[in-house]
């Protein structure tokens, strides 16, 4: 069963919700894990993707735009609003207001929320949905 952590951004500057996603992608990536970043838009996507190549000096995390995912094998970070290609199944970075639709098809969800009264708020009820339907949930204070 899909394992869902929240991460609580608590007093961060602004920004950072990406930082704090480009750190857990990262980590994940370093291992071994495939990650999917979904979002709730093409520009936020295209802001990810330019940010993982800058966040921390001397890291490396191969990524790219699903959209723009071409034959060759697919990179270990893809971050896209739309729904994640077929082989894209250990884990899931959810930028978005409500639960995703392919949530469960993923080993580990990571749920990441700023100090902004709107996302608790919804971050609240993706975790009423979760817990209401069994999931194993775990939350992070960073």
């Amino acid at each position: 069963m899909t394992r869902v952590d929240f991460y609580l951004l608590e007093n961060r500057p602004a920004g950072g919700r990406d930082l704090a996603t480009c750190r857990l992608a990262h980590k994940a990536f370093r291992l071994g894990h495939r990650i999917y970043v979904l979002t709730d838009n093409p520009k936020h996507a295209t802001n990810l993707d330019r940010l993982l190549w800058t966040f921390h000096p001397g890291s490396f995390v191969p990524h790219g735009l699903n959209s723009n995912q071409t034959a060759g094998g697919p990179l270990p970070v893809l971050i896209g609003p739309e729904e994640p290609p077929p082989d894209f199944d250990d884990v899931l970075i959810s930028l978005t207001p409500q639960v995703p639709d392919c949530f469960s098809r993923f080993q580990r969800v990571a749920e990441i929320v700023d100090n902004d009264a709107d996302q608790k708020q919804q971050a609240r009820e993706r975790f009423r949905f979760y817990r209401d339907r069994g999931y194993s949930l775990q939350t992070h204070n960073l």
